[in-house]
Parts: C-alpha cells; sequence; structure tokens
C-alpha cells in the first residue's frame, strides 16, 4: 500500500493561538520537521508554511495552511493538486475533542464530526478518503463553553498529556510514509498511561 506523501497540521496562525488545545495539529508540523530538520518556509501560492525531503527514496511534504482553521482545505487543496498527491497518500493531523486527553487515534476516511477545518478539506478535495491522525483534547462537558475550550490552553497536566501523545504519533513517522497503517494503527491505539 503506498505511504504518506502530504502531512497537513491544522490550527490558527496568529501567535495568541500558537499554545491552544485547536493547534495540536500545527504543533505536530512544528515538531516533526525539528526532528527531520526541515525548514517550513512560507508559500504564498499554497496559502500556507511547508517543508519537503525525501525519505527512503520517497518525497514527502509537510503543510500549516495559514488559511485559518475554518478555511484549511482552500491550502490542502492548492498543495495536493499542484503535486498530483492522490487523497489516499494525504494525513491531516488535528484536535479532537471526541476523545480523552492524550488518546490518539488513526483512521481513513468518515465524517467531519464536529471539526470545521476537516469539514473545510473534505469539501476542498471533493472526498473524505484521507487520513486522519486525531490527536483527543478531551471536552468541556458543555457545548456553550466549546469555542473557548478549543481556542484556550490546556492546563499543564493536559498540555503534557498532548505533548506525550504527539511525540507517540511523531514515533510512527516511518511507518505511515511506508504505508504500514495497520502497523502504526497497533502501535497508537493502546490505551494512554495516566
Amino acid at each position: 500500500m503506498p505511504g504518506i506523501e502530504l502531512i497537513v497540521g491544522l490550527g490558527n496562525p496568529e501567535p495568541k493561538y500558537l499554545l491552544t488545545r485547536h493547534n495540536a495539529g500545527f504543533r505536530f508540523i512544528d515538531q516533526l520537521a525539528e526532528q527531520l530538520g526541515w525548514r517550513l518556509r512560507a508559500e504564498s501560492k499554497f496559502k500556507g508554511q511547508s517543508a519537503d525531503g525525501v525519505i527512503s527514496s520517497q518525497k514527502i511534504r509537510l503543510l500549516k495552511p495559514l488559511t485559518y482553521m475554518n478555511l484549511s482545505g482552500h491550502s490542502v487543496a492548492l498543495l495536493a493538486n499542484f503535486y498530483k498527491i492522490p487523497v489516499d497518500n494525504v494525513l491531516v493531523v488535528y484536535d479532537d475533542m471526541d476523545f480523552d486527553v492524550g488518546v490518539v487515534r488513526l483512521r481513513q476516511g468518515g465524517s467531519a464530526g464536529r471539526h470545521n477545518g476537516v469539514q473545510s478539506v473534505i469539501d476542498c478535495l471533493g472526498h473524505k478518503k484521507f487520513w486522519r491522525l486525531r490527536i483527543g483534547i478531551g471536552h468541556p462537558g458543555e457545548r456553550a463553553k466549546v469555542l473557548g475550550y478549543v481556542l484556550g490552553q490546556p492546563i499543564l497536566a493536559d498540555a503534557t498529556s498532548i505533548a506525550r501523545a504527539t511525540a507517540e504519533a511523531m514515533d510512527c513517522f516511518d511507518l505511515l510514509t511506508a504505508g504500514d497503517f495497520q502497523q502504526a494503527m497497533n502501535r497508537l491505539h493502546v490505551k494512554p498511561q495516566k
């Protein structure tokens, strides 16, 4: 099975959003780029920041859309279409309130749930078949508190759990780019340590 060629992290570009729960995808890309020694650079034609390199003779691209969360799909489609990257070879990394803090889940396809950034990617790619890496951030318990929650910074214990989840997901980078999705899921879909 072909592996991932494009890894997209969802988030909001302003500094005030940097450490918020909603920027888990951005932080994943920042840390992955640093781990790989790749430099993210602004690409106006893709409305985002991107980096690329070769892993095991395969070209891999990283992307942080700078269109703001709800319009993320525009940036993803611009880059994926330009480089003719199939939807099956795209991985989108984002925060997910449906999972407890520190849980990480990998899957292909499905709905956007309540995530506007993911819905934008579906709308702009015209397909749901892309891969998703969902980083659990928990739920505030009440619908009225959701906006403030996702745009707020997690408490220290939660931030630590999210950072650990991100590191565990980054450890699966080679499996994802090699197309070994089942092994990546086996590794990630274990109960988080308390």
